[in-house]
């Protein structure tokens, strides 16, 4: 973690995914004041902890807390599918707004953002910092502006406030409920269908490994920090089965499917996902599309996890008993 203690941070997506795991590790480090503002309860709520039920999309009436000199806003509409395009848009770039608004009333100079690799837009290029954003998404372009909206707040006072902004690629770890959870679970049940090629890059990180960098970034003395949050060896789809297959689950079997077959599978799948089974063909078409994202400004720094996937599933796996859940 960071290595300055804060004195007290607000975590608006608290209950969520990241902000539980944050919020832990807050805890070892010895943070005294955190306060988790969500707009759904803990699933498992931690002691020392003040829980607020609030919607990130109005927050006039949020009280001013003392001894608050941080802001993480982790708060996101973000499952792709999942979701009608203006809710997008409603909760990711009006809590974007409330936040920055809290933080001016509060007298809170210091904000981390999660924005996403979507501003990028698709494509099988590499894709950095420097790269210019071309989000095709709803979701990806709602998080564009949102980073655009912090970006206002912090030029309002350029000279105290500090804004990092990291873009997470797939993040994945105990309660993620995710991707890599739904791939463990196929595996886990002996096979794996290559959906028509194995050289997809699918750029990923650990949920401990996003917040260590999150952390390292701001104890950088730099106003504006923008930053890619993912691995630097650029895994492909078969690099993950593999390790996974390696290390977890030697007995799976692989076969690959011609991509002609697939579309027609993931075509057929949209009857499936009317009945509510759980299959969706944008999930089973994001396995043939690359995002191959480089975390460049944390590589210029010499912030690399060279045990990358391998580690971070050994991880995993010792905490879940082998569950990955």
């Amino acid at each position: 973690m960071s290595k300055e203690i804060p004195k007290g941070v607000i975590i608006f997506g608290g209950s969520g995914f990241i902000g539980t795991h944050l919020i832990d590790k807050l805890l070892i480090q010895g943070c005294t004041t955190i306060i988790s503002v969500d707009i759904k309860e803990p699933n498992s709520p931690r002691k020392g902890v003040n829980y607020i039920v609030a919607d990130v999309r109005d927050l006039s009436s949020l009280e001013l807390f003392n001894n608050i000199d941080k802001i993480y806003n982790f708060a996101a509409i973000h499952t792709t599918p999942g979701h009608e395009h203006h809710e997008y848009y409603e909760t990711n770039i009006c809590g974007a707004l409330e936040v920055c608004k809290y933080a001016e009333r509060a007298g809170i100079k210091n904000i981390i953002f999660t924005s996403s690799i979507s501003v990028y837009g698709p494509g099988e290029d590499q894709k950095t910092e420097e790269t210019e954003l071309q989000p095709t998404s709803s979701y990806g372009y709602s998080k564009m502006i949102a980073e655009k909206v912090h970006k206002e707040w912090l030029n309002k006072n350029s000279a105290i406030n500090k804004l990092v902004i990291v873009r997470p690629a797939v993040v994945f770890g105990p309660g993620e409920g995710g991707n890599f959870t739904r791939l463990a679970t196929l595996l886990s049940k002996g096979f794996f269908i290559y959906p028509g090629r194995k050289n997809t890059i699918k750029a990923c990180i650990y949920v401990d490994d996003l917040i260590e960098a999150i952390s390292f970034a701001e104890d950088q003395r730099q106003t504006l920090i923008t930053f890619n949050g993912a691995y630097h060896q650029g895994y492909t789809l078969e690099d993950i089965i593999d390790i996974f297959q390696a290390n977890h689950f030697s007995d799976v079997k692989t076969v690959m499917l011609p991509k002609f077959i697939v579309l027609g599978v993931a075509k057929a799948l949209r009857l499936f996902n009317a009945f509510n089974i759980g299959i969706h063909p944008e999930r089973v078409m994001k396995l043939v599309k690359s995002t191959d994202v480089y975390p460049g400004w944390l590589v210029s720094k010499g912030k690399k996890f060279d045990g990358g996937v391998e580690v971070a599933l050994s991880k995993w796996s010792s905490s879940t008993d082998g569950k990955f859940n």
